[in-house]
């Protein structure tokens, strides 16, 4: 190895943030992207539909990216490819599941003939320019998931993906625990890892001792059995699907999302559903409660998912009555406990039993807990670590932890979003940044909505708009007709008359004041209207709506 090689790793998402997981490894003239995720917005995003790492980077050196590298198939991680691909069209590398999950996204968005998808397994080795890449096996809450080991002239680099370590995965296809082992023995220049539970003590549980607590609640019930989980975790579906045969219940599926992934599921052979247990959701009136299970989505309370729907009596096929069981197998997102919250109540409220994770062991989590991540630790043996997958007091705790193992504080880098870390033989420092940050899309709108437009949601939304209409002569420029005023959201007009008696009155004067001063000037007029009402609707009702003067000529 030169002592002369560097190595550059450019986080463009992901870090200070649980979401749109995108890394950038540059050597020389090469480029690799390592996942491409969204996030989803947070609340003061009025209207936004889903954020995606901001690429400005990759398109300005788009001649040098050699491929994209998936880890694993969850939405945070290759969730924004349809918007990227648009903009630079290259490989696109993982398992067969993450694959299968991501011809069903392209699909939707018209580009499946035109990626070149490239199917790889664990153990195997790409050559991408002059470096390579190695798929390691891992455990996790989604089947085929990787963590990779990137070779480079100047030293390997081991991202860890998302993990955890499962003595008793349900496919029984264990983590490749003794290749990181290896890769430790032969030397890594920088490793990233999961930090998501960082601040958890002890180890994660295995996925197999939900399927113990599904028995355990299955035997005992005597209605209708709803489960609600994330699409993506196959396992845990499979898990419902083993209990429901093994007490003799049919399985139906609910939410666009859940059924789209137990197509791709079952057709690659990664869930095993007997003939004739799976049936459709029209058909659960045709056999008795106590032989029905529903697999739906919404396990995180998101507004229209199907069993927020069954709630709120609005869904199509199903709904909630007395007897039912629900049983949430997910923990809340941070900042989804409100709606989760909500969702639990109305079910009670509609007589159904719900069982959530407070209450029994239904869930757990797909990440690495403390004790895990020692033992990463310990395997890789890192020069340098740089924590990814977290908040920022998660990327801080990640730290923490590598320097109680002993690694030397200056060898540990917490990074954020666009930083451009550069790693070579025994040196590594933060050698500036790039751009990086949010996109925000908006139905079909990429990038349209951005902070100002934000910015006029929340004050929409705060206070109303008020929209004056003036219709002035063309030949001398007095007022013809109006002032005409029209409220949405800032006063009810009916119960306000007086109110708008007084402000048309206001809009009279300043543009008898503009008549007076001569002034034609459009953009002056409608100042001139704003300036006045402005301040007078302030003084009357300590509001400040958005006011939209329209002047029409005749």
């Amino acid at each position: 190895m030169a002592k002369k090689e560097k190595v550059k790793i450019i986080p463009l998402g992901g870090l200070g943030e649980i979401g749109k997981n995108m890394t950038v490894i540059e050597y020389k003239n090469d480029i690799i992207v390592i996942d491409c995720g969204l996030m989803f917005p947070e609340e003061e995003m009025l209207g936004v539909d889903i954020v995606i790492p901001d690429i400005t980077y990759l398109l300005k050196n788009k001649d040098r990216v050699r491929a994209i590298v998936l880890t694993h198939g969850h939405e945070d991680h290759i969730g924004a490819l349809p918007y990227v691909l648009k903009q630079i069209n290259v490989p696109v590398y993982g398992t067969k599941l993450t694959l299968g999950l991501v011809e069903n996204k392209l699909k939707e968005h018209g580009l499946l003939g035109t990626v070149e998808l490239r199917c790889v397994k664990p153990k195997d080795v790409i050559k991408l320019g002059e470096m390579s890449v190695e798929f390691i096996k891992v455990s996790h809450s989604i089947a085929d998931s990787t963590a990779l080991a990137i070779h480079t002239p100047a030293g390997v680099i081991v991202h860890t993906g998302d993990f955890k370590i499962d003595y008793t995965p349900i496919d029984g296809d264990l983590a490749d625990l003794a290749r990181f082992a290896e890769l430790g023995k032969q030397g890594v220049l920088v490793m990233m890892a999961d930090s998501t539970n960082v601040e958890r003590r002890g180890y994660t549980m295995s996925e197999s001792t939900v399927g113990k607590t599904f028995q355990d609640i299955f035997m005992r019930a005597d209605g209708r059995i709803i489960v609600a989980t994330f699409a993506s975790n196959i396992h845990r579906v499979q898990q419902i699907v083993n209990a429901a045969v093994k007490y003799d219940r049919k399985v139906a599926v609910s939410g666009r999302s859940m059924v789209n992934v137990v197509d791709v599921a079952t057709n690659l052979g990664y869930l095993n559903i007997p003939e004739g247990t799976l049936i459709d959701i029209d058909d659960i009136d045709k056999y008795p409660n106590n032989k029905i299970v529903i697999i739906t989505t919404g396990s995180q309370g998101e507004p229209m998912s199907a069993l927020v729907r069954m709630s709120t009596s609005e869904h199509k096929k199903v709904t909630i009555s007395p007897g039912d069981m629900v049983i949430i197998s997910a923990t809340p997102i941070p900042g989804n406990e409100k709606l989760v919250s909500r969702v639990i109540n109305q079910l009670f409220k509609k007589g159904a039993d719900v069982i959530y994770e407070d209450l029994a062991d239904v869930h757990v989590s797909g990440h690495a807990c403390q004790e895990e991540l020692k033992l990463m630790h310990t395997l890789v043996k890192p020069e340098f670590f740089i924590p990814v997958h977290g908040e920022y007091r998660h990327l801080k705790q990640h730290a923490l932890l590598a320097k109680k193992l002993g690694m030397k504080p200056e060898n540990v880098f917490i990074l954020e979003n666009g930083s451009v870390f550069e790693a070579g033989h025994k040196s590594a420092r933060i050698a500036g940044s790039v751009t990086a940050g949010q996109v925000l899309v908006d139905g079909l709108g990429v990038g349209d909505v951005g902070n100002i437009v934000l910015r006029d949601r929340k004050h929409l939304s705060q206070d109303g708009i008020l929209t004056v209409v003036v219709t002035i002569s063309k030949e001398n420029g007095g007022v013809i007709a109006g002032p005409d005023i029209i409220s949405r959201g800032f006063v009810y007009v009916r119960e306000s008359e007086d109110l708008m008696d007084e402000a048309k009155e206001i809009v009279k004067e300043a543009l008898q004041k503009c008549e007076e001063k001569q002034i034609t000037d459009w953009t002056t007029i409608k100042n001139a209207i704003k300036e006045a009402l402005r301040s007078f609707l302030y003084e009357r009702t300590k509001r400040k709506p958005m006011i939209l003067p329209i002047i029409m000529e005749i």
